[in-house]
């Protein structure tokens, strides 16, 4: 077996732009897709994390930081191109992770209204 780095897609939306929301709404969409794909912090390589700019309250890697274990993972926040039309009030996250696994194996996870920006791979 071959360790590649792959790239795991996350995304998930709020309804307000508030500290709590952005927060409970980045761990839970992190959370599930650590926790379908079987990631543990030592194999990731960095998560990047964006959000539209209609949501600025906190920085989002809070949540992960937050997480026992999570302490020496780099984490970086930036904004997404607001693109005209563009899905509102949206968390998105893409976790490079160092794994054995194929592309086609990785599971991406898109919850709540963000289930637009992927529907093909919705499983």
């Amino acid at each position: 077996m071959e360790w590649k780095v792959r790239g795991i897609r996350g995304a998930i939306t709020v309804e307000e732009n508030n500290t709590q929301q952005i927060l409970e709404a980045t761990k839970e969409c992190f959370l599930e897709l650590i926790e379908k794909n079987e990631v543990f912090a030592e194999d990731v390589a960095s998560i990047t994390i964006t959000m539209t700019h209609d949501l600025n309250a906190t920085f989002p890697a809070k949540a992960i930081r937050q997480l026992a274990g999570w302490k020496f993972v780099p984490l970086l926040c930036g904004s997404e191109i607001d693109v005209p039309g563009g899905l509102a009030r949206c968390i998105r996250l893409l976790v490079l992770v160092n794994t054995t696994r194929t592309q086609q194996q990785m599971e991406h996870v898109y919850l709540r209204d963000a289930i637009v920006l992927r529907p093909d791979l919705d499983r």
